[in-house]
């Protein structure tokens, strides 16, 4: 398979001090990067669309550390994860779901704490389109206060031809998380759900 080739990256940074409530000792910090790589299975149906996984593991992790910086550059604070991707109009679903793998590995593979699957998301969109990513904690998938979302995308991508691919890591829970269930202090680590 070709080795991907990029048109253009983004990296989004948010800190997030309040939701309207008191402000937060530590702010809430969310990372993106975004990736715009050219589909090499647009136009066309191709069959055998597997391989083109292995090709996008580096990408995947070269996009993690990039987010891991970004955030501090100490992958300890992560706590939180989500993956996705926008496929071009002249692509299929299924060219996003190429990101599961190399995507959620990527970043599984850099941070320690890292047992839960990795909550993904993709469609078919235009230049424009606008994408939420779930996020969840990246060790216990049923820590409720890490239930969250960022919404990405880029006013020049996917054309029809590309494919938007997006990691997200968050530094915590949500500001003001108060709606009970699992505490990450309660975390067990055995099976990546509790």
């Amino acid at each position: 398979m070709p080795e991907p080739i990029i048109r253009k990256t983004a990296l989004i940074l948010e800190e997030i001090f309040h939701e309207g409530g008191p402000v937060a000792a530590t702010p809430l910090r969310r990372a993106a990067m975004l990736c715009v790589i050219k589909n090499p299975f647009a136009g066309a149906y191709v069959e055998d669309i597997a391989g083109f996984m292995d090709d996008l593991k580096p990408l995947g992790v070269s996009m993690a550390r990039d987010i891991v910086k970004a955030l501090g550059g100490d992958s300890d604070v992560v706590e939180g994860y989500g993956k996705g991707a926008i496929v071009g109009a002249a692509g299929e679903l299924e060219h996003g779901a190429l990101w599961h793998v190399p995507g959620g590995y990527s970043m599984r593979e850099i941070l320690p704490a890292s047992n839960a699957i990795v909550p993904s998301t993709k469609k078919v969109g235009g230049p424009g389109t606008r994408l939420d990513v779930p996020i969840t904690h990246c060790n216990a998938s049923y820590v409720r206060s890490h239930f969250d979302a960022m919404e990405i995308g880029l006013a020049d991508g996917p054309k029809a031809d590309e494919i938007l691919l997006a990691l997200v890591m968050t530094t915590g829970p949500r500001i003001h998380a108060r709606v009970g269930g699992l505490k990450a202090s309660e975390i067990k680590g055995e099976d990546g759900l509790r």
